[in-house]
Parts: structure tokens; sequence; C-alpha cells
């Protein structure tokens, strides 16, 4: 018998980095040749054995293989020694999609920069253009994407399929990738790896185990230790028939890459760099491929390397593994094209005319057609529409006479389900089969001639027949605020030609709407984002319906919100890792829409904690817009705590989540967030009102409309003020530039010391009133209002001092610090600690008048006030903030320092 070859081993040990994903096509797929002989307990793998030359580490038990000889899997590329084929668990990459009972989506993103491992080909990703899943733990080569299966997390319950349950919960297993401190759940051995891809991960609760060990897990998943702040999958409706994954969990379409035409690939790639096609090895012959006619009008194929002399079987089989298809090589021909002439010898270089024919490799070799060949039956998998043990699928011959009553009455036998047929219907997911209506093959067969691999993901699934309202929920953003419900009806009709009412109306320029149709919902959804009112562009969100009655009494989901914008590159992995732990419906751009957006899916749970990832700024923000719609939850104070990514990050400093992000485990804010403490913070309400205050305009009025701003750290006028602008502006010059909190410290030091030399006798401009009473301003360049013992990124301006005087100052004791500073140098020793500010008064009521123009900022946000009046008061009921146990600070100090800060997500952490 023909000897294999085996120098595509030799060359590609799994240790090694693995070619890019052009690299990968160009490089000629093997041919299996003849049916393998080592066959293992695992289904789809084609084996062969490999002489290693190089370290290689097996793919089932992650363990080195020691000696010559190894086994590979054609199609997956996996390795492992020959022990581990008997007890082989990881099914091929070809099998994966028939083994998932519902399909789920990925949501591909650009990965990042560390070195993962391809869940398709099992090779390196690390320098190549590759993609992650911005919700579970799946990474692929770009050129992977299109065999990738849909097996993602279901985090919510979508149309008609009983996708999840509260109570039959199960792990969802991904394998390889894992934490390099890893252990397994069964045997308590490591089970990282960095050098394969080995070993599997709950998406849900994060446990580990090995390849040979997780079926030995009990399949109940009790979602971990983040159980208490996660919205459980089942408790979580969307009606999504029209709108992708991305849309669904609101992710930002600018940071994906477009996949939905994943097979429209240039034909290329399949060239080398030189713009020749990859030469084939001596004695080799290569085929271009193509999977159907679709693939052939996008010009999109793959290489098949074969042998001289090589049978036409075998020649089908190695194009089949190409494209990842488990079927068997007799139920399918090559045809070549151009005259598609069919292929009958089994020498099939032979009958090309031998050797002298090698000009046709000129252009990447010869081209054919890869089809299913006729036949008078079908056999079709039927999955069922709820969850059930055992194989996701049963098997039903379809013939031309067959119907979908027949078919139907089949697979309920299967089932089991001894009910009337007419009580169920056929889906082929989203179009019930009428069961009038004969299920031809000619369906099948015309999909297959398109594209095998489309056709071998072709689903039926038998569902219940119910009734069920469709209900799409959007909210429409971007409006002006304080509109009555009836001029927003007629502002969204007016643009977007809705005919229904809108259900409910925010105060804060939005507007939720709630759609029965779901080519309606997709018409408003696309037509509001290519909208403008007021010159300002309309956000259209997904928002789905949390079943608020099905939350467990010792669960308080986590609202989270992430300013991806802030702390560099920061804020985007951590809005990765947060979608990966919890459910990616809790987790919410604010970039994209704004809180409002989560606060509206929040709006009917009872109770709720909030956690904000970004700088004062955007605290500030969502502490603005829970003020303004808290009467519309039923939840209306819920509890906020912080992830630092600004870079002031004052009110983190003072809760004690330090003074910014810098790589800390994601899994362990999350902990530290469900052990914190709640405490109260008082809120203040600032009055700006510009008027003229000179002798000849006394009579003339405002100068502007009063403007209402709140503030929670401090508010500030003079010198202060004047550097936070000059420093606002240079960002909004080069905002690229500002993506460092040293660079940004560094800016604003420059800023101040050209202001060194300022000068403007700010007691002069300014009368002060506290609490009714007059006070006297000494000679000051810039005058602070308290809020929070931290300021100007965590300098104490108050100062420790006992003045009997004056109270300690708190965050919830209803009193403002005001404080003066002489200038620049003055705000240095602050910052320093070498001296504190000059205090002058403390008070809960405000009142200054202004002479001239001064610069202001409140927390942080500056700008130039004109003369007039300003009233500082507080702001009706106190916010409950979370602040950091001492404790688990302490713990995670620690835990840093040891190096133990490990968990499901420390590798992807963004750090």
């Amino acid at each position: 018998s023909r000897k294999p070859d085996f120098s595509a081993a030799r060359t590609e040990p799994s240790h090694t980095p693995c070619a890019s994903p052009p690299t990968v096509k160009k490089r000629a797929q093997q041919s299996p040749g003849l049916r393998p002989k080592y066959q293992s307990s695992a289904p789809g793998h084609c084996f062969k054995k490999v002489t290693l030359t190089k370290p290689t580490y097996c793919h089932s038990c992650s363990d080195f293989i020691w000696g010559l000889i190894g086994f590979l899997c054609e199609v997956c590329n996996f390795m492992c020694h020959e022990k581990c084929l008997k007890t082989l668990r990881s099914v091929c990459s070809c099998m994966t999609p028939s083994a998932v009972r519902v399909l789920v989506a990925h949501c591909f993103g650009p990965a990042g920069q560390k070195k993962r491992f391809c869940c398709v080909c099992r090779k390196q990703t690390e320098g190549s253009t590759a993609l992650r899943c911005e919700v579970c733990e799946l990474h692929i080569h770009a050129d992977c994407a299109a065999f990738s299966c849909a097996d993602c997390r279901s985090s919510h319950l979508d149309g008609t399929l009983e996708q999840v349950s509260v109570d039959t919960f199960h792990h969802h297993w991904r394998e390889g990738n894992l934490a390099s401190a890893a252990r397994c759940e069964v045997c308590r051995r490591s089970c990282g790896s960095s050098d394969v891809l080995a070993g599997m991960r709950c998406e849900w609760c994060g446990i580990t185990s090995h390849a040979a060990c997780y079926l030995s897990v009990p399949p109940e998943c009790t979602l971990g230790r983040l159980r208490s702040m996660l919205l459980h999958p089942a408790c979580i409706r969307l009606d999504s028939r029209n709108f992708s994954k991305m849309h669904c969990y609101r992710i930002t379409e600018s940071c994906s890459h477009d996949l939905d035409n994943s097979d429209d690939v240039d034909s290329s790639a399949a060239v080398s760099k030189d713009g020749q096609t990859a030469a084939p090895e001596s004695g080799k012959q290569l085929l271009k491929v193509f999977d159907g006619d679709d693939a052939v009008k996008r010009s999109y194929f793959r290489l098949v390397s074969i042998c001289r002399a090589t049978r036409n079987e075998e020649v089908v089989e190695a194009a089949l593994r190409t494209f990842y298809l488990p079927d068997e090589p007799q139920d399918f021909e090559l045809h070549e094209i151009g005259g598609l002439q069919r292929l009958h010898s089994d020498d099939i270089l032979n009958r090309n005319g031998g050797p002298d024919n090698r000009g046709s490799l000129k252009d990447g070799g010869d081209a054919w057609l890869l089809r299913a060949k006729p036949r008078d039956a079908e056999v079709v998998k039927v999955y069922a529409g709820w969850p059930r043990p055992g194989e996701a699928f049963v098997r039903v011959s379809v013939s031309k006479s067959s119907t979908a009553a027949s078919v139907l009455t089949e697979v309920l036998s299967q089932l089991d389900r001894q009910v009337d047929p007419r009580s169920y219907s056929l889906e082929n997911p989203g179009n019930v089969v009428d069961s009038k209506e004969q299920i031809k093959r000619l369906r099948l067969c015309v999909i297959s001639q398109l594209s095998l691999r489309q056709m071998n993901q072709t689903r039926f699934y038998v569902v219940e027949n119910r009734n069920r309202a469709v209900q799409v929920n959007l909210l429409i953003g971007g409006l002006p605020p304080l509109l009555t419900k009836e001029e927003y009806a007629q502002l969204i009709q007016e643009h977007l030609t809705i005919k229904s009412e809108s259900d409910c109306v925010m105060r804060s320029g939005a507007v939720a709407l709630q759609i029965s149709c779901f080519s309606e919902a997709e018409r408003i959804y696309m037509l509001a984002k290519d909208t403008s009112v007021n010159s300002k562009s309309l956000t259209s969100l997904v928002i789905p319906e949390i079943v608020h009655n099905k939350l467990g009494e010792d669960v308080c989901p986590l609202l989270v919100f992430v300013n991806p914008k802030s702390g560099g590159l920061k804020g985007r992995e951590l809005l990765y890792s947060f979608r990966k732990l919890l459910n990616p419906h809790q987790v919410f751009d604010i970039s994209n829409g704004g809180p409002l957006a989560g606060l509206h899916t929040f709006r009917e749970v009872p109770r709720f904690r909030v956690l904000v990832c970004g700088g004062d700024g955007t605290v500030g923000w969502v502490l603005g817009v829970l003020e303004a719609v808290r009467h519309k939850l039923v939840c209306r104070e819920p509890p906020i705590g912080i992830v630092p990514l600004g870079t002031g990050n004052d009110l983190a400093r003072i809760l004690r989540w330090g003074p910014g992000y810098s790589g800390e485990d994601p899994h362990h804010i999350l902990v530290s967030v469900d052990e914190a403490d709640e405490v109260l913070m008082d809120r203040w309400t600032i009055l700006l009102d510009a008027q003229d205050m000179s002798e000849d305009g006394k009579d003339n009025g405002f100068l502007e409309p009063p403007k209402i701003v709140q503030m929670n750290n401090y508010f500030g006028l003079g010198i202060d003020a004047e550097l936070s602008l000059d420093f606002h502006l240079a960002r909004e010059d080069e905002p690229d530039k500002f993506t460092s909190r040293f660079h940004n410290k560094g800016v604003y030091l420059k800023v101040g010391l050209q202001k060194i030399s300022y000068t403007r006798s700010l007691h002069k401009e300014l009368q002060l009133q506290v609490d009714t009473q007059n006070i006297p301003l000494p000679n000051i360049e810039g005058l602070i209002f308290l809020n929070i013992p931290s300021w100007g990124s965590g300098a104490d301006l108050w100062g420790s001092e006992v003045d009997g005087r004056f109270g300690k100052p708190s965050i919830d004791d209803g009193l403002l610090e005001v404080v003066g500073v002489t200038g620049v140098v003055h705000m240095g020793q602050v910052q320093s600690g070498l001296r504190s500010g000059i205090r002058i008064a403390q008070g809960n009521y405000i009142r200054l008048t202004v002479s001239k123009p001064i610069p202001v900022q409140v927390d942080g946000e500056p700008w130039i006030q004109p003369p007039g009046h300003i009233i500082i008061s507080a702001a009706g009921p106190k916010v409950r903030m979370l602040r950091k146990s001492k404790q688990k600070q302490k713990k995670s100090s620690a835990g840093a320092k040891d190096g133990r800060s490990e968990s499901p997500s420390s590798r992807d952490g963004g750090h």
C-alpha cells in the first residue's frame, strides 16, 4: 500500500506559532488518503500517525509527547498520544455544529494582542488577523470564521425555542485558552496550557477541567461566585428575529468586523505575497475546490494538495475535510469548472494528460466543484424545541412524497411524545413549514448546489404551537429633553412615521417603543440611526425585557456602565471582560446611547446595584440621569460603585476604589463590588443665573437663560477652573494624544507652569454668602467648594488640622467646605502635601455674586461663566454609593503582591 506523506506534521509542530490566516490558506491541505486506520472515541477526527521532529504537546491531556510518534487529525490539527486516542472526548471541528441544539450566533470583534489558539484549526492566533467573540471565549482566525460553530452562550429567551431554564441550567463548555493557573474541577491537577488548545471551561460559572474529565462534572451549572449579581438567562426575554446579536447586545458595530459575508473572500487570499500561487510539494498536485455555485461566484475556494495518481474517492474526502464537512465521500462527487465534466477515472492526473499538464498550475491548479450526488431521499436532522437529554437531534428520511405531517409524526415518535402532531410545527429557523406543503428535497438540493456548508447547517426544529405575541422594545434616544408626551409622539411620528403611540416616555430625551411586528421594528431601528433632530443624531437600541418575578430572592443584579473612551484601551478591555463574566444584557457601553438605556432596562427590577467604569465625569453623568428618571424606577436608590478610568478619580479615591484602574482582575473587581459597603453621599444643585451686573445694565435682565447643574465632588472658580479649561481645550484640539493618564497629568503640569504668574484678585470680583451670612474673602486667586475630601487627583485641600471653628468634613454631613488658594504655586504645594488650602467657611446654602466673566468648573467640566448670581443648595435625597471594604482592599493588595490574583477572567482582563 501507498505510504502516507508526513511532511506537514514535521514542519508544523503544535507548539510553534501558526501561520497567519492567508498563510494557512496558502499551505495546501493534505489529503487524508484512505479512510484512517486510527479511530478514536470522539467523532469526526481523521487521525494519521506522524513523525515528530520538534517538542510537541498533547491536545487532550496537555502533557509533553515523549518519543517520535504522534497522532494528528488532518481536519482540525488535533494532536495526541496514542494512549489518549481511546479516551478522547474533544470532537472534531467538523462535528461541533451537529452537537449544538440551538444555534446562537457569535459577536465577533477584533482580538487583543495576547497569545491565543483558534478554536477551529487549533493554531496560534498571535500576530494574525484574529477575532474574538464579545460574549464568550471563542477565539478564531478571520480566515476560519466561516467554519466556526454558532455555539455562543444563550443569554436570553428568544422566540419559540426553549433555550434556557432556571431549573435545568447546564454548563456551557468552551475548549482551551484557559488561565495558566487553572485547576481541574475533577482531579485538581493543572489543566491550563500556554502551548496548545487544551482543557475545558464553563462560560457561566468559570470552573475548569481537563477534556478527559469534564463529563464527570455534574451538568447543572450554579453560575459560580458571581451568581448573586448575575442576570439569569431565563429571566430575560428578547424577540430578536430580525436583529443580529450585535444589535441585541448593543455592541457598537464599528468595533466589530462585518462577518455576515464571511464567505466573500477574495481569491487572492489563497495566493502568496509575491502574487504566485503556493507551489505544491514534489509529487503533489494542487486543486482549487469550490463547495457550490455560490462559492464559484464569490471566487471563494480552498486549496487541496493531493498525491499524484490519487483515487477520486480520496480527492473527494480531502475536499470534504478541507471544508470541515463530516459526510461520507461516497455521497459526493467532483465536477471540473467550465465543462463541469464529472470525474469517472480513478487517476485524475492521468486522465488530464499526466505530467505534461503542469501548465494548469500557473493559475493555482485545476478548479473543481464539490457537489452532492442525486439521491431519492434525504436524511434530515430535526432538533427538539425543548430541553432534552441525549443526542440533540433525530434523523428522519425525507422523500418526494413526504409531508410536514408525516415528518412530524415520525419525529414525535422518536422523541417519545405521544401527542397530536397538529399541535406542533416544523420550523426552519423563523419559517414555519406549512403542513399542507410537501417537504421537498428540492430546497435542500438547491442549497447544496449553492453551498454544501449551508446545506450542512440547514436545520429543522419541532416546536409546540403557541400564540405568543411578538414584542420588540426599542429605545430611541437623542431627542430634545423635557418635552411633553404629546410632543414626543408628534416628533416620532414626523421623523419615523410610527403609527402606534409610544408606550413609555422618558424625560431625558428618549422614547421607548413597544412594537408587535418584526419588520416594522427593523424599519424603525434602521431609520432612526440615519435620522437627526435639531442637528443631533438619534440613537436606536434594542432593549430586553427582564422578567423580574423570576429573579431569586438572594439575587441583586449588577448594572454595569463602561466608558470605553476612558483610560485608553482599558475601558474597551473591561467592557469585553464584563460581558464575558456576566450576562451581556447587563453590561452597557455608555458611549452608545448613554446611561438611560441601562436604567430603562432595569426599571422594574426591585433591587439592583450599579457599577460605573469611567472618570468622575462619567459617574456624574450616570448620577444625573438616575436623578432624572428615579421616579420611573421600582428601585429608586440603587447603590453605585466605581472602577476609576479617568485622570482625577477623586470620588473613587475616597470610596477606596483606588486612584485609577491599573489592570486588576475584572473577576476580583466584581467580587469586591459584591462585598462593598453602602454609604450615603450628598449631591448639590448649582443654579447659575447670568445677569448684567453693571450700573447701566441693572434693568436689562438676563444675559442668558439660567442654568442648573448637579455637583458631586467640587465646584471651583478662578485659577483652578482656568487650568481645567486650558487642559480641556488642549484635549479637544488633539483628543488622540490624551489616552494616557500619565500624559494627561504632564499636560496639566505644563498648563499650570504657564499660569505661574497669574494674578486676578478674585476677592474683589466675588461676594460670598454662606447660610445667610456674608463672608469676607482673603486675597485669593481661586475659590473651591468641596463635597468630598479629595481634590485635584487626590490632594487634601481642606487639610487634617483640627480647627475649633469647623467640623470634620464628611461626604454625608450636608455641608460644603469653602477653601481658597492663592495661585498656581499654592496649588502645587497642596498637591505635594506641603500645605493645605485657606479655610473660609462651612455651610449648606451658598450664594455667590460675580461681577465679571470668570472661569468655573464643576467636577472637572469647565466653562466661562458670565457675571451674575450663583446659588448652591442640597439636591434632594442623598445618593447611595458603594465603598470598598477595608478587609477586601487588604486582600486585593496582598493577592497582587503575591501574584495569586488568578481567576477565570485573569487571562483577558486587558492588563
